[in-house]
Order: structure tokens, then sequence, then C-alpha cells
């Protein structure tokens, strides 16, 4: 079994080469292995190119008869903007084939794995499958919800301020922090904020790392007060930026739209955007993972409505005070305390100076 981890572990390693750039489509990495040696590697490179497995077969420098193909997911079998894989792996004479996590696809879904065993080849699954899973929540949930995996990311200090009584927030967690959490933006293919926290920070909302993709900006506004010389509608034609309103003002509209800027209408619920709504809107438009930056009102409502999957907390070691300094997430609250959102135990990374702390939703 170990051997077989590490060969798997070779394919996650490769995977992973292709955060951000993929979605709505899994990151899935292949590994071929003959006596006992990796003979050819792939991973799915970007969204439309070839899969993990046909990159791989495509870099063979000998023949892959008899070997053992190891993919963090199950081979599709069905023709999309690639044809089956299942079909590669067939014409390859792949003997043995190692995968990790199945997968949930409609189309796939345990045909894959099946198809190949009526050809011959041995089958084995669950290899480091937690693992494999793990790489791909977005697409798990979003292929059979067809809504996006929404999670929320906040930084905080010790007692668990987002800003001082002031409203100073800049810098309350590390550059290492910040640097991470910009890593993070180039992994969801959506950033969502709300109007409020557009007004009071003016924010950009991309990605600053060099070669890294930036995600497509959503902003809650539900009366469409965006200024048109704010930082979104302004850089709305370099980054793809979508207003989500129930606001019948269609001088507004069409003017942003001038901009570069995307209009959609959603019902308005108590006061605000209808979030399972638009969640749906956004699952048409393919956006399969959205990371939720918009202060405290938002936060509560994406929890509220029972769309928020994972939380990412940074942590700072400092202490700010204030009755009136501003919480991660506000809103009404929550009454009882039996209502409350349950998270998993979380996972625990140092970042610089602070601590990562990463949760599941239950």
């Amino acid at each position: 079994m170990k051997k077989h981890e590490f060969f798997m572990r070779r394919a996650i390693e490769l995977a992973l080469k292709g955060k951000g750039l993929v979605s709505p489509n899994p990151m899935v990495g292949a590994v071929i292995v003959k006596d006992g040696k990796i003979i050819a590697e792939g991973y799915h490179r970007s969204y439309g190119t070839l899969h993990a497995e046909r990159d791989a077969f495509a870099n063979l420098k000998q023949p892959s008869d008899g070997a053992d193909l190891y993919v963090t997911l199950e081979p599709c079998c069905h023709h999309g903007k690639q044809p089956p894989c299942t079909d590669a792996v067939i014409e390859h004479g792949i003997k043995r084939v190692f995968v990790g996590s199945e997968d949930p696809n409609p189309l796939v879904n345990g045909k894959g794995n099946a198809i190949l065993r009526d050809h011959g080849i041995e089958v084995h699954t669950g290899i480091l499958k937690e693992e494999c899973d793990s790489i791909n929540l977005p697409f798990f949930h979003y292929i059979q919800t067809k809504t996006p995996y929404f999670v929320c990311k906040y930084a905080m200090t010790a007692d668990g301020k987002i800003a001082s009584v002031s409203g100073n927030s800049k810098w309350i967690s590390s550059e290492a922090s910040r640097k991470r959490a910009h890593e993070m933006r180039a992994e969801y293919k959506g950033i969502m904020a709300g109007i409020n926290t557009v007004l009071a920070d003016d924010p950009m909302l991309n990605c600053r790392i060099e070669g890294c993709p930036s995600p497509i900006r959503i902003i809650c506004d539900t009366h469409l007060r965006l200024p048109r010389d704010s930082n979104i509608a302004k850089t709305a034609g370099e980054y793809r930026t979508i207003i989500a309103t129930a606001s019948d003002d269609e001088d507004k509209k069409n003017t942003l739209r001038s901009m570069g800027v995307e209009i959609i209408n959603v019902p308005e619920k108590e006061g605000h955007i209808d979030l399972p709504a638009l969640a749906v809107e956004l699952g048409k438009l393919k956006i399969d993972g959205v990371l939720v930056e918009g202060g405290g009102e938002l936060n509560f409502s994406v929890m509220k409505e029972g769309l928020c999957r994972k939380v990412f907390v940074f942590i700072a070691p400092k202490i700010l005070g204030g009755a009136s300094a501003k919480t991660p997430v506000g809103g009404a609250g929550i009454e009882r305390l039996g209502d409350c959102v349950k998270l998993s135990a979380p996972k625990v990374s140092p970042i610089g100076d602070d601590i990562l702390l990463e949760y599941e939703v239950m």
C-alpha cells in the first residue's frame, strides 16, 4: 500500500498545479508506472485542455502496455471538451488503474471504472481517497448542486475584532497571511463582497500575485449604490465584475454596463439580495466556487442561508477591545445556541505571526 500511496501522492502534487486554472472542471493528476518506475506524468492544465490521463500519455517516451496508471479522479467516460479518458486508457494497454476519488458527476459516477473493468483492466479505488477528495470539494459540490461552493474568509484579532473602534482595519493580519489570502483569491472562481464593504474600503478584490488569475468579482448591491468612480467600477474592463441587484434603475445599470460591469437581477429578501437565488444564477455562469470577503453582514447572511461550506479564519496576536468595534460575523445574530452554525474541529496552521484556522461547516 505504501508504494501505491507514493505514486498517488505524486499524482496529487501534479493535480494541484491546475489550481485556479481548470474551473469548473476538477483538478486531476495522473502518473504512469512500469516496472516500478514512473514513465510519464500529466495533469489537467487549464479548462478545455487535455485531461490528466491524456496529458500523461502525450508525455510517454516508451510504450505503456502492461503499465499501471495512478489517477486522482475516476477517468471520464463521456464526450465534453475532450474525448473520454477511458478510451485512451484502453488504447494504451494499461493493465491496472489506481483511483483516488470516484467522480460524482452523473455522467461518470462509477461508469468510468466499470468500462475499464469490462475491458479486462484491474481497477482499484480509494487510494488516498480523503486527500484526493479534499482538493476538489468545490467541484464535487458544484457538479451535484449546480451552485457554487461558498467559503467565508476573514482576519481578526485575538479578541475577535476585524477593525478598531474608529474603523481602522489595515493591517490586522501579517504580510504572510495577506499573501496566503491572495493565493486563496487565485484558487476560487469568484470573490464576493457587499456594497457596504465596497463603499467603506474601495477595494480592488483582485489577486496581486504575479502569474496567478484574479477571481470574478461579485458585488451584492441591492439598491445599486456602486459609485462609478469606485475601483470596482473603474477596473471592470480589466477584471470581470458582476453586480447582483434588485434595483430597477435602468439608467444606472446601463452606465455600469458601459464600463464593463455585468448586471444580475435577483429578488430582494428582507431588504437584502436573495442569496440562494443568486447562487443559482452564479451556477448558471459556471462559477463553481466563491470566496466571501464581504464583512460581517454578508458573512452572517451567507451562513444564515446555509450556503457557507468552509470558513478560513486568520487570527492575529493583537487585542483591540471596544464594545462597538466590528466583529467578523454581524447581522441580526442567532437567538438560540442550539441553532448556531456548527463547525468541524479546525485544521490549524501557523502563518507568520498569525494562526490560520480552517473549518468545515457541519
